[in-house]
């Protein structure tokens, strides 16, 4: 079987099991033992790869990022921080900016089904009842996730800069522009059949504003930390990469305990917590997935060399590859960890081993941007099923109504991408 075929086979895979048996991680770890069988490894060559990924330094670091992220996002919402918030934002701005800026607050921490806390917020800016549910259902999807393209809290972000090797800073800079287009689109499609309340919006006072920046402190002195260690102790950056944002996460969850400790039963669930060890094992697999991805096959060639000779002979460019891989696999998994591990070390044997600076940042931005537009529109969404379940919507008729802002999202991503690969950066 042709390699292009056999890692397209183990994506379908992924696709197939977790439809019906509704484990990624089961998913996924059927289609690595697949793949890694169908490309003649031994059992002796799977584990040793397998355990080469699991134990690298790069892998434990990132682990423990993506657990304390976990236990920081609970804390703030076990200690009362994301309430006391989400009252001070809603007495401070009009009914129309709050039913945006709830849900994208409640997104800067990625709570896994984030959207079912934010969406009675977004109800509650309705006092009257006056909106179609369907809209309220968008505006909560759409505003909770605006950050998902660049912010280093959310795993994606992380796994997708540790398996292209760009620097974090860099790959903040490219995303950003599509969280702003993302803002506006929903500002213009979305919430233009929003009335403005003036007397709500001018109840602003300075003094909410201190009490905006008090109750996120913990975020603000880990982006602090983060920024200090990455211009001042480069040192700590080159010793390992995540080690600055873990300085960072580790100085916001004491901070936080010191301002509003919680007593050691609630610490204990949240540390050893269910979800959590499932994401643990989730991000665990598909690393292992892409390490097969990534390894020399057992006759020494590596699969970027197969993968490119192959797309060569059927006539396949290699864009629509890059651009389809990420989305399909967002759509069905649902999740941004699983598009980005399982297509995205494929994308980067596709563009070989030495791409140019350009190429590099415009295929990121791309296939980053495929998937966040397959993950928006994909029904195994776990935001977008409990949106539904508040609202009382349906599904299909979420999906129908999000294809236009997505098909704009879509647009200005294709743009933006000609104009970076027009300017050289």
């Amino acid at each position: 079987m042709p390699i292009t075929v056999t890692v397209l086979a183990s994506l379908g895979l992924i696709v197939l099991i977790s439809r019906f048996h509704k484990n990624l991680v089961y998913a996924v770890l059927i289609a690595t033992l697949f793949l890694a069988f169908s490309c003649g490894y031994s059992v002796s060559d799977i584990l040793n790869i397998a355990w080469y990924r699991i134990s690298s330094a790069n892998n434990m670091f990132l682990m423990l990022v993506i657990i304390q992220i976990i236990w920081l996002s609970q804390q703030m919402k076990d200690c009362g921080v994301m309430n006391d918030l989400v009252i001070t934002m809603q007495q401070s701005i009009s009914k129309k900016a709050s039913m945006a800026v709830l849900p994208a607050l409640i997104g800067i921490l990625p709570m896994p089904g984030g959207a079912l806390f934010s969406a009675p917020l977004v109800d509650d800016c309705d006092t009257k009842s006056e909106f179609d549910p369907l809209l309220k259902t968008k505006i909560n999807y759409w505003f909770r996730h605006i950050w998902e393209y660049w912010w280093p809290l959310y795993p994606g972000v992380l796994l997708v800069i540790d398996i292209t090797g760009i620097s974090m800073l860099h790959f903040i800079l490219l995303q950003i522009p599509l969280t702003l287009a993302s803002v506006i689109i929903g500002a213009f499609v979305l919430l233009r059949k929003i009335k403005s309340d003036d007397a709500r919006s001018h109840k602003f006072q300075w003094h909410q504003l201190r009490r905006v920046v008090i109750l996120m402190s913990p975020v603000i002195l880990l982006i602090t930390i983060f920024v200090l260690i990455k211009l001042f102790l480069p040192e700590i950056n080159e010793f390992n990469k995540f080690l600055p944002i873990a300085i960072g996460i580790t100085a916001a969850i004491l901070f936080l305990q010191l301002k509003k400790p919680l007593k050691v039963d609630v610490w204990k669930k949240n540390i050893f917590s269910m979800r959590l060890f499932k994401l643990f094992m989730l991000v665990e697999v598909i690393r292992v997935f892409g390490a097969f991805i990534e390894a020399k096959l057992p006759n020494g060639t590596y699969m970027a060399a197969q993968m490119h000779s192959e797309l060569a002979d059927w006539g396949i460019p290699i864009l629509l590859v890059i651009m389809l891989i990420p989305f399909l696999t967002a759509l069905t998994t649902g999740i941004a960890i699983g598009y980005v591990g399982a297509s995205f070390p494929i994308i980067m044997t596709l563009i070989g081993s030495d791409p140019s600076q350009t190429k590099l940042y415009t295929t990121i931005v791309l296939a980053y941007g495929c998937g966040y537009i397959g993950l928006l529109l994909s029904p195994v969404h776990v935001c977008l099923i409990v949106t539904n379940e508040h609202f009382k919507t349906s599904l299909s008729g979420s999906l129908r109504r999000l294809l236009f802002p997505v098909s704009i999202l879509f647009v200005v991503l294709i743009i933006y991408c000609l104009l970076l690969n027009y300017i050289k950066i």
